[in-house]
């Protein structure tokens, strides 16, 4: 079949074929062959990711690959093992066997007589993040990756934990997989599409009982963590993020990792496609893919690209606001050399932030448990809406430090290092700081968060020695970032001892006293020269629309806050997309609901609701999935439940009901 966008492009699209594994099951891919391949072999794109090629990203796929189609290149959107179209079963995330199929499948590609023997991968998230692992020790096909909005550090920078603290996302995101990896099959698999299914949802994989689990970074996480193997990093990489989106940090880590192979560009926005990217600027993301695949992927032994090896979004201060449409600041380049970035201290003392040390006395941080509630939306994924509020909020209930008002402009670029002496009476404690920039008038908006659990060792893989109270240094690093507080503006550093709802609570509420510290500033003292275009502008693609959106996205928000309750609530409504082609609904929603007796740690409950529907003309499939997590001091206690229908009818009805020992966090 053609597609509208290829009807007068010499692009041919095949919606559906099988790829084979050595183990015999197959993957389905969605192929768009420009037919001059027939008589001319040309360069492959793959994206390889589980979110459904038929009808999950459907639209997102048709902005890309029948644009790169057109311009010459074999493009395929391939199915995990597990979800889709594809068969088999997936049981975690990053298994040794998903990175072992992409290997399967690049060699797959390279042998087609249509591929010229050169493969890029390109994908954003999780197709980004499995990209970037198969530039470990990549196979002789793949000859470059594209990483958009990956993570190098599946602990750390992914959805499950942040300076060993639990984060929410991971509750979101154990209720969200299990649903699309429910979803059934398309007819266009065979007549036994159904008994697939059905095997498939009988194998569903409940993996968040692994992720709360496994509390320390150890081997689990380790596993498909490029940022211990950036020495293996094997074929050119193109490294892509928005500040808006917490996987940012990775770009700015891996360049300077391997300058002589890693080239990254951070924008403004969350986490998107930069294409839509939101808040903006957006860029052009297909034109500058295009100009790295003509590149990487010719038939000529490429030089070393005449690109600057790093280009970032400088932000400047927001007005905080639920939504943003577009972030204050402008382009800055450098490379091939680095840019010079000097280190700045800045002393905690009772004056505040200061360049001269001066003898603090103790503090004790505060504990109240609503600290967290102007934090806004807790998850990953790119709603619209959901920036961070204004900190005042959460200032008032934390211990602050801040500059007097700045007599220059202070550009910080990199990660900001806070440097602790503390003493936990529970080794079993956490804190969280956020850094802030506060305008003239007082308006605190929050430029970074981090947090540390006090269990755990400094590499965050096994727990401190220490197990009552303890008195230690600390050093907790912000993600990257680049970032110029104006002058007249005042740097804050606000500390405490949780996060509610993006952290997951200690078990007791302790006392932790701050003896004394520093901020550890990387600071640039020669700002690069600012990049007035360094992009093409976004393209409106495809030009013929295949597809119209029934429902579009809307975020509410709603936070009740009072002497006995911490509540907030979460609502994505339905969205709805419609593909004409294949006839075609697809559909979502998600709810969260979290709340806290702010004197009872162990009274913290989230509640995750995520419901997919598809009606198409064999019929209308729903599934819904909903985790509820709640905690004593020893053992969470994740309860899932998943129901599907078909055609309205009860299909299928699972229970998960855990208890997971609770160590360290």
């Amino acid at each position: 079949m053609n597609h509208p966008f290829e009807r007068h492009s010499a692009v041919h699209v095949t919606e559906h074929l099988w790829i084979p594994l050595p183990d015999g099951i197959r993957l389905s891919a969605r192929l768009w062959l420009p037919t001059k391949a027939a008589q001319d072999p040309v360069g492959a794109v793959l994206e390889y990711i589980p979110y459904r090629k038929r009808d999950m990203v459907r639209a997102r796929d048709e902005r890309n690959h029948p644009y790169w189609a057109v311009h010459g290149y074999a493009c395929l959107r391939v199915d995990m093992r597990g979800s889709g179209d594809s068969e088999g079963v997936m049981r975690d995330m990053y298994a040794e066997e998903e990175l072992s199929d992409a290997r399967a499948v690049i060699e797959w590609i390279a042998a087609q007589p249509w591929c010229n023997g050169r493969v890029a991968m390109l994908g954003t998230s999780w197709g980004g993040t499995a990209a970037l692992q198969a530039s470990v020790d990549p196979p002789t096909a793949l000859k470059t990756v594209i990483a958009v909005c990956a993570t190098h550090d599946r602990y750390e920078d992914d959805i499950h934990h942040k300076g060993g603290c639990l984060l929410t996302d991971s509750l979101e995101w154990g209720t969200t997989l299990p649903a699309i990896l429910a979803s059934p099959p398309s007819e266009i698999v065979g007549p036994d599409w159904m008994s697939k299914w059905r095997d498939r949802i009988e194998a569903v994989p409940f993996p968040l009982e692994a992720w709360l689990r496994e509390e320390a970074r150890g081997e689990y996480w380790r596993r498909g963590s490029v940022r211990f193997q950036t020495d293996r990093i094997g074929c050119p990489v193109l490294a892509v993020g928005g500040w808006s989106d917490r996987y940012s940090s990775s770009i700015m880590s891996l360049v300077a990792a391997r300058p002589d192979i890693v080239w990254g560009v951070v924008g403004p926005w969350g986490h998107h496609y930069p294409d839509e990217g939101h808040p903006g600027p957006a860029m052009g993301f297909q034109q500058t893919v295009l100009a790295w695949l003509d590149h990487w992927l010719s038939l000529f032994e490429p030089d070393v690209p005449n690109w600057p090896r790093l280009r970032v979004w400088l932000r400047e201060f927001d007005p905080p606001g639920n939504v943003l449409d577009r972030r204050n600041g402008h382009w800055v380049e450098s490379g091939p050399a680095p840019v010079h970035v000097e280190t700045r201290l800045l002393h905690l003392t009772d004056a505040g932030l200061s360049d001269n040390p001066k003898p603090a006395r103790s503090r004790e941080l505060p504990t109240d448990l609503r600290h967290g509630t102007a934090a806004g939306d807790t998850g990953y994924f790119g709603r619209f809406g959901g920036l961070p509020l204004k900190q005042s909020e959460d200032d008032d209930r934390a211990l602050v430090f801040e500059t007097p008002a700045l007599q220059d402009d202070l550009v910080i670029y990199g990660s900001v290092v806070a440097r602790f002496l503390l003493h936990a009476e529970e080794a079993r404690s956490q804190i969280v700081l956020r850094l802030c920039d506060v305008s003239a008038d007082g308006v605190s908006s929050r430029i970074g968060l981090s947090a540390r659990n006090l269990a755990l060792d400094d590499s965050l893989d096994a727990p401190q020695d220490a197990q009552t109270g303890f008195t230690r240094d600390v050093r907790i690093g912000f993600h990257n970032t680049a970032y110029r507080v104006r002058a007249g503006h005042r740097l804050r550093l606000a500390v405490a001892t949780s996060y509610w709802p993006m952290i997951w609570p200690q078990p007791r509420i302790s006392k932790v006293y701050l003896e004394g510290g520093a901020l550890e500033l990387p600071i640039l003292s020669s700002l690069p020269s600012p990049v007035a275009e360094p992009f093409e502008g976004p393209l409106d693609l495809p030009p013929i629309k295949s597809h119209s959106v029934v429902a579009a996205p809307e975020l509410l928000r709603q936070i009740e806050t009072g002497p006995n309750l911490a509540s907030v609530i979460w609502h994505q409504p339905e969205v709805a997309v419609h593909y004409h082609e294949i006839d075609t609904t697809f559909a979502f929603e998600t709810r969260s609901e979290h709340s806290i007796d702010p004197r009872d740690p162990n009274s913290a409950e989230s509640m995750f609701r995520h419901v997919m529907r598809f009606d198409r003309p064999d019929g209308s499939a729903v599934v819904d999935m909903r985790v509820t997590t709640t905690s004593t001091e020893n053992h969470f206690l994740p309860v899932g439940e998943l129901s599907v229908y078909w055609n309205g009818e009860t299909m299928f009805e699972r229970r998960w009901s855990s208890v997971v020992e609770r160590r360290y966090s």
